[in-house]
């Protein structure tokens, strides 16, 4: 069972109008902040390889990488596993970056099949390949797979925006958030895009690309 999938505005707004109801902190976030973002991207390979390129890098340093490979046509599994490493070095990736991204393309994911699996599974099967972890995982499982009740205790963003928003001394370890968000299933996806919003109005800078 995947649970609810997050698929339009709507649905982030009957989230967010439910963790409103649930928590007083979390109501006075959201009228701070208005309608959240619904964010969704693709899934597939294209988007997790995106995801590995933007890894350590500026963001305008990952889409110039990004661009050279999309030019190159290196964003699909048969080209990325076919090309040797002197191709994708000339588009700008690292000797590790070249691991990942050839890890990636040999790991025959089925993306098909992710997306009616659990959300454990997702994140197993994802965490499983050299240079995906759990937080890229969690992400891709949020936006691109709409996953409505998970989360990325992690990000140091939302570590920031829940230390601000609930008053807590300092930032949550990751296990201590992971624990707390639980506070907010069946809606932990709409959690987490209210704290980045949050995060953003409160540092007036980006939390996420």
């Amino acid at each position: 069972m995947t649970g609810r999938i997050i698929e339009t505005d709507a649905d982030v707004a009957e989230g967010a109008e439910a963790l409103a109801k649930m928590c007083p902190r979390m109501a006075h976030g959201y009228a701070l902040i208005g309608a959240l973002p619904l964010r969704r991207r693709p899934d597939g390979f294209a988007e997790l390889l995106s995801a590995i390129i933007s890894q350590q890098v500026s963001v305008a340093s990952a889409s110039a990488i990004w661009a050279r490979m999309e030019a190159a046509n290196l964003t699909t599994e048969a080209r990325v596993a076919a090309a040797g490493e002197d191709a994708l070095r000339a588009v700008g990736l690292s000797r590790q970056k070249i691991r990942y991204a050839q890890a990636l393309a040999e790991a025959e994911i089925d993306y098909a099949a992710l997306r009616d699996a659990p959300d454990e599974a997702v994140i197993a099967t994802l965490t499983a390949v050299p240079g995906i972890g759990a937080w890229t995982a969690e992400i891709y499982a949020m936006f691109s797979l709409g996953r409505a009740d998970v989360f990325a205790p992690g990000d140091l963003a939302l570590q920031e925006a829940a230390r601000v928003l609930y008053g807590l001394p300092d930032r949550p370890k990751e296990r201590q958030f992971r624990e707390m968000a639980q506070a907010w299933a069946p809606w932990r996806s709409v959690a987490a895009r209210l704290l980045w919003a949050y995060y953003r109005i409160d540092k007036q800078r980006e939390g996420i690309r």
